[in-house]
């Protein structure tokens, strides 16, 4: 069985993605708590093939961890997402956004495509969003360090060109999927007394404006999004970028235009 390494796999879109692969792999699947380790080591406990453990992207000491693990495929997906506007969100939360999402994923990439150099070959796949393609009002941060680990990702294809053709790497950009990821997003800026100083005039219609797009837009099947996760692991010749769903593709194609 090849080996795959996720980050951030307790639920939601990576979840879906494991159940279709369990059978087939054997999977490092990672988590950030301790208590989120104890819900999917109930929930895969029958599967001897799926590894579970803590790692803390963040922390050097579960860094470690993963530098004994024989890896073939590297699933970076460990996120993060802070709101508010970047008129006035504290530093220190744009810092975070960025340490977690750009920084610490970065240097595991590091880590393994280095491992990955002295097996010969590997794959790498970036969780990235199509957040990372166009201007999100009040979820700028976000948006800002998926922009950064697209350009940092599009980077990398072209310098391990130079020096490899076995090791893949594959960008996959979700747009908006019922998982409660997005919703969490969005809510947590009503909680900061900046944004309520600054925008406390517009907040019952930034509120309806924000819930109106998820309810219109976020998808709740989860399987064009999956399908393409799946294919990026299990073809031997994936694309460098897979984006779903289809309509949110293409309209953040058309934004981008503009700015």
């Amino acid at each position: 069985m090849q080996k795959i390494l996720i980050t951030g796999a307790r639920s939601g879109i990576m979840s879906k993605v494991i159940d279709r692969i369990k059978r087939d792999y054997y999977v490092y699947l990672t988590v950030h708590t301790e208590s989120e380790l104890q819900r999917v080591k109930e929930k895969y406990q029958n599967y001897p093939n799926i590894e579970c453990f803590k790692l803390d992207v963040t922390n050097e000491n579960d860094v470690k961890k993963i530098l004994k693990l024989d890896i073939d495929i590297f699933i970076s997906n460990a996120a993060i997402a802070e709101s508010g506007s970047v008129l006035e969100m504290n530093i220190d939360k744009i810092r975070k956004n960025f340490e977690i999402n750009v920084f610490a994923n970065m240097q595991l990439v590091q880590v393994i495509v280095q491992k990955m150099l002295k097996k010969g070959q590997g794959r790498i796949i970036v969780m990235a969003s199509l957040a990372g393609k166009i201007p999100l009002p009040f979820a700028g941060a976000y948006s800002a360090t998926k922009a950064s680990l697209i350009k940092l990702i599009e980077a990398l294809k072209i310098e391990l060109k130079l020096i490899t053709a076995n090791i893949d790497l594959v960008l996959i950009l979700p747009g908006l999927y019922q998982t409660g990821f997005n919703k969490l997003m969005v809510d947590k800026k009503y909680d900061d007394q900046d944004f309520i100083k600054y925008f406390d005039h517009e907040l019952e219609l930034i509120r309806k404006s924000e819930n109106l797009i998820l309810t219109l837009f976020e998808k709740q099947k989860l399987n064009s999004i999956v399908n393409k996760i799946v294919k990026a692991i299990t073809l031997e010749n994936p694309k460098f970028i897979y984006s779903a769903p289809l309509t949110q593709n293409l309209f953040a194609k058309i934004v981008s235009l503009f700015y």
